[in-house]
């Protein structure tokens, strides 16, 4: 079996992601183009969506982090609209949470809207016998008014007289419609047309997708379970099964029979990392760059990090989300983003946008132990102000909080 030392393991999950090429976007003329977006997107295969806009919306932040300053509207684009010369390249489902993947991914997650399906039957069981016909009629709705939100839907349908009865309040206390739409996005009879600030507008599939993908013929759940754990192994370059499983969030029955035949077939080989406590398996085609240079910024949700315990193996750097936590009992801060420099994870800077004062504010600054704090500053200072204007601020300030708060604020005047 071969053996990997744990920095070629740390490089090769580096290069899997990305990290090892120069930033399009740090060029002169900051030309990122749909091109580039594919690149990036053949790397990670998927992108994590999320509703907090602290600093900035987590879907688009992987792009910068990889591509440096680049205009938002080509994930807009590819993920939400469709033009002849542009078509869509991207779809909403759930993925590892709820993500934007390949079109050409959506016919791998039937076997996961067959499963939400017989689980949401049980959970909604009191809508269904409650409200037996509003299931078709949000579909007829949606086929006639689509794309459409179920804030409108609520009103296009006549809520009332024993039919499903809209809820006040809000995440936690949503409408029967709300619910339906759910539902339906689920199980594959909904997905997203495209969306209004962040809210989702549902469209019937059939005007969503390319017409190859909705006609592609079943794939058996087995095959589906292997071409997700191979996209996982090409995204990480290597890993645990754990955490190849959790990339789609497979069962592991499945990720593990799956692996075993990736593995039967020469595409992965397990190998040894010492100081691991799982076996490692690395796609074989997976590079081990010489050296990793270059820095980034990556948002709680980057696919490099959102495997905690990954990220600690391999970057020996222990990161927690706190949006959770009550304020008192927070170690770092509400929306922390781990400061990447020349492949190692070297600090990190609590964000938030203050878009009316058009200032990115650094709340909390903090250095790992053992680093160069005047370089790491330095470095973040250019990453922040690169970042400010990416987002069209004016200006970076710095908080008073964590030990690298005073050399960062002498950076940024420099």
């Amino acid at each position: 079996m071969t053996v990997l030392g744990a920095d070629a393991a740390r490089r090769i999950a580096l290069g899997a992601q990305g990290f090892t090429e120069p930033r399009a976007g740090d060029g002169a003329s900051g030309a990122v183009s749909r091109r580039h977006l594919k690149r990036v997107l053949d790397r990670v295969r998927l992108i994590q969506l999320d509703s907090v806009n602290v600093a900035v919306r987590a879907h688009y932040m992987p792009l910068f982090s990889r591509l440096g300053a680049y205009p938002m509207d080509l994930v807009d684009d590819a993920a939400w609209t469709h033009h002849a010369r542009r078509p869509r390249l991207l779809v909403e489902y759930w993925a590892h949470e709820a993500s934007l993947l390949p079109v050409a991914d959506w016919p791998l997650f039937r076997w996961r809207m067959r499963e939400y399906e017989a689980k949401y039957a049980t959970r909604y069981a009191a809508l269904l016998k409650n409200a037996p016909g509003l299931f078709d009629d949000v579909l007829a709705a949606v086929k006639e008014l689509g794309p459409i939100g179920a804030g409108p839907l609520e009103d296009e349908l006549g809520l009332g007289e024993g039919r499903a009865k809209k809820a006040p309040g809000g995440w936690w206390n949503r409408s029967s419609v709300k619910h339906a739409c759910e539902w339906l996005f689920a199980t594959g009879e909904l997905t997203t047309g495209t969306r209004r600030g962040f809210q989702r507008l549902y469209d019937l599939p059939e005007r969503v997708l390319p017409p190859e993908v909705l006609a592609a013929p079943p794939v058996p759940d087995e095959e589906a379970a292997r071409e997700l754990m191979l996209r996982a192994a090409t995204a990480h370059g290597i890993g645990t099964e754990p955490d190849l499983r959790d990339y789609y969030r497979l069962k592991p029955a499945r990720s593990q029979a799956a692996l075993a035949g990736l593995v039967a077939d020469g595409l992965v080989e397990r190998v040894a990392v010492p100081g691991w406590s799982h076996p490692a398996y690395r796609h074989t085609a997976a590079r081990t760059p010489r050296k990793v240079t270059g820095r980034a910024l990556l948002c709680p949700f980057d696919p490099l990090i959102w495997r905690r315990e990954r990220t600690e193996r391999i970057f020996g750097f222990h990161y927690r989300i706190e949006i959770y936590v009550p304020e008192p009992k927070r170690i770092y801060g509400y929306y922390v983003f781990p400061f990447l420099l020349d492949g190692e994870l070297v600090g990190r800077v609590d964000l938030k946008t203050d878009r009316v004062a058009g200032v990115l504010r650094a709340r909390g600054v903090y250095a790992e132990p053992g680093t160069d704090q005047a370089r790491v500053a330095g470095e973040l200072a250019a990453e922040l102000r690169t970042m400010a204007g990416w987002l069209g601020l004016d200006s970076v300030a710095v908080g008073d909080r964590g030990n690298l708060a005073r050399p960062l604020a002498r950076a940024l005047k420099s």
